[in-house]
């Protein structure tokens, strides 16, 4: 395999940056997921909407405003210089913020459909047996519901390592910093490096691919493993 330091360090940043990228997003998801399947707000609707903003969104009309919002001048920039922890914009962190507001509705919407899906009669018994909710969540809802976190986890991971326009948008072409695979891809085309850019991105096409074949097999046993 003809790679080289600067393709391998893109890997492993990539694959850091989607590892941490999908655990937050299981942490900070799961609860908006529940709230949207079980809530009769009538800020349902617009916050389902604004989940679902980066499904038609360019990636980079997400990049520049959150360029803007996490900047020197912007206000979570000035809030975070506050906090005595500089900017955002063209660091690790940066590029994890950005890659949470972009893969998000990857992250709720499986989960609220399972969460759906699921009704409300298993947690009602559950209720009448005197199981609290935090309880029921997690030995009623999550066994019932772990096909869609399943689906939820591999997708989002997924599309972080795909991502390209708010990455360079956000957080550059910095070697070892912020030069994930899609921007190394880009860097190989524009210096004619071909053969480097075929390993890249054959080996992004073969991981797509897996990631579909596991998506289909997963919702292909799903009624074994709801049963």
């Amino acid at each position: 395999m003809n790679l080289s330091p600067a393709d391998w360090a893109a890997i492993h940043l990539t694959l850091k940056l989607a590892s941490v990228t999908t655990v937050l997003l299981l942490v900070l998801g799961t609860p908006l997921a529940w709230w949207l399947a079980h809530t009769r707000s009538r800020w349902r609707g617009p916050v389902g909407a604004v989940v679902a903003l980066p499904l038609v969104l360019p990636p980079t009309v997400i990049g520049f405003y959150l360029l803007v919002t996490l900047g020197p001048q912007g206000p979570l920039g000035q809030f975070t210089q506050w906090l005595g922890l500089g900017t955002l914009p063209f660091t690790f962190g940066g590029l994890v913020v950005g890659s949470l507001i972009y893969s998000l509705p990857f992250a709720v919407q499986p989960l609220q459909s399972a969460f759906e899906g699921m009704g409300t009669r298993p947690l009602e018994a559950a209720a009448t047996l005197g199981a609290g909710p935090l309880n029921r969540f997690f030995t009623v809802a999550v066994p019932l519901t772990r096909t869609g976190f399943i689906t939820s986890a591999i997708l989002s991971f997924a599309h972080t390592v795909g991502e390209f326009g708010v990455v360079l948008m956000l957080g550059g072409n910095i070697p070892g910093v912020t030069r994930v695979v899609s921007v190394q891809i880009y860097d190989h085309v524009e210096a004619l490096e071909y053969a480097q850019a075929h390993w890249l991105a054959g080996g992004m096409v073969v991981f797509a691919f897996v990631v579909l074949l596991g998506l289909n097999l997963t919702r292909r046993r799903a009624p074994s493993m709801v049963g």
